[in-house]
């Protein structure tokens, strides 16, 4: 009876997003509301309605309310998930806003928060992880709404190709559900099962090519849902397990949105901005067709998926580490494939001894600024320049300095290809530097040397200046 239930569950879900999502795609397309192509970021020719939200939120609420001549095992089973219909209604009208007006990030997040916080009011909570936070510890409140926003955020930003989101979506949907039936844990099969029908359906007017997009509303639904079910699902386990089966099934947008929110970090970039460093941009940099792209990504999910669902086996807990640490091994490897600068230049900052010198330059240069601040005379600001070039790779300098001139050179880099910089101090007032072109003495120093010497240069001619009036 359980299985002809969850059947019928997934079938409503099913027939009212394929009826509705059609119906909602022409009637904003007809009054124009559609996401205009964008070269620079997206890859779509020409204007699509992103209302997939729409249809996907009606059929799962219509899928959960029973008729009268259901089986009474739905309404046992289907108060959890009208536990989650607030504070999913309220996600959902936060990015139907942004799809129709348009909202700012902190407004979002805003939303974001409130709607986490009435989930954990409702009971969707993340009570503790594996006996490390115990249950009912005031951490669990700041865990769930983490949680809960990077599951919604992470299928909001992964929502770049026609499909990937919504299948993405599926994939974990299903990897919930089975892990449920297999618990048994049958309010959150009973919760599942609708959603799995609704993104099936939607899956035939969205996969490539798309004649409608998910939006704001479709992915941000998605992501909280299963931000919600995940919780669930760790509440009724008291292991490490319990989290991990829930971080596997959107292991993907996660990992995504961790490498974005690390790469701006990196790169100095607001996090909020847009960019073309998702994982899905970068497999059509290597040449993958939007298509193909997205095939490979339900692969690596159901790779994902595959791993879950086997640590949900009862004698998997003796092979617990080592399946964890195949999925590391794999997603480095497949992070590495990826080839992010940022992750190269930071990977050779760290373990190629570059981040030692640069913090050895930068420490040497609070050191010269100091010492010129302490000179008494040019002739003393010449000696602490002159003698601090050569740790920073300069092969020669010159400086005219209130009428008086001086000039050091290497001679033993007199024979090398170099290039020269004249930086001016005042009206009068010079410094000219020599440096080879192949030399490899802290590179990134040069332009912060240069700052400091000027300033601190300029501050003594102030200084003294003030000093001959007086």
């Amino acid at each position: 009876m359980d299985v002809q239930d969850l059947m019928w569950l997934a079938l409503k879900a099913f027939l009212v997003c394929l009826i509705l999502t059609p119906i909602c795609r022409d009637i904003f397309r007809s009054y124009g509301i559609v996401d205009q192509p964008d070269r620079r970021r997206k890859v779509h020719a020409h204007p699509i309605p992103r209302v997939g939200g729409i249809p996907i939120a009606i059929a799962y609420v219509v899928a959960l309310y029973p008729f009268s001549n259901e089986s009474q095992l739905l309404t046992e089973y289907l108060p959890l998930a009208w536990k989650m219909i607030p504070a999913a209604g309220l996600i959902f009208a936060i990015g139907l806003t942004d799809d129709l007006i348009g909202l700012k990030p902190w407004q979002k997040l805003l939303g974001q928060v409130a709607a986490a916080a009435l989930a954990y009011w409702a009971g969707v909570r993340v009570a503790g992880v594996a006996g490390f936070i115990p249950n009912e510890s005031w951490w669990s409140l700041p865990l769930t709404l983490f949680w809960l926003l990077a599951c919604t955020n992470a299928f909001n930003l992964v929502d770049g190709l026609d499909g990937l989101a919504s299948g993405m979506g599926l994939v974990a949907t299903l990897t919930m559900f089975v892990a449920a039936l297999q618990e048994p844990n049958m309010q959150l099969a009973y919760a599942c099962v609708p959603l799995v029908g609704a993104l099936l359906a939607f899956l035939c007017f969205n996969f490539n090519p798309a004649t409608v997009f998910l939006g704001d509303s479709g992915s941000m639904l998605i992501g909280f849902l299963l931000g919600c079910f995940g919780a669930v699902w760790a509440q009724k386990s008291a292991t490490l397990v319990g989290m991990t089966v829930p971080l596997l099934a959107v292991s993907i947008p996660l990992l995504d949105v961790s490498l974005t929110i690390l790469r701006r970090f990196l790169r100095n970039q607001p996090i909020f901005s847009a960019d073309r460093g998702h994982i899905h941009h970068r497999l059509l940099e290597r040449g993958l067709a939007p298509s193909r792209a997205v095939l490979v990504l339900y692969l690596v999910c159901a790779a994902a998926a595959a791993f879950a669902l086997l640590l949900t086996h009862p004698y998997a807990g003796r092979f617990y580490g080592p399946i964890i640490l195949v999925v590391c091994i794999v997603a480095w490897v497949g992070v590495r494939q990826l080839r992010y600068a940022e992750f190269g230049i930071a990977s050779r900052l760290l373990f190629g001894g570059e981040l030692q010198r640069t913090l050895g330059g930068q420490m040497r240069l609070e050191m010269l600024a100091e010492k010129l601040g302490e000179a008494r005379s040019e002739e003393e600001c010449w000696r602490v320049l002159s003698a601090s070039t050569d740790d920073f790779g300069f092969s020669g300098v010159e400086l005219e300095l209130r009428g008086h001139k001086w000039e050091k050179n290497v001679a033993s880099d007199l024979q090398l290809e170099v290039w020269s910089l004249q930086v001016p101090l005042s009206d009068q007032d010079w410094l000219r530097l020599t440096r080879p072109f192949d030399s490899g003495v802290l590179p990134m120093m040069v332009s912060p040397f240069l700052d400091t010497v000027r300033r601190a240069i300029q501050s003594k001619l102030q200084l003294w200046e003030k000093e001959a009036v007086l």
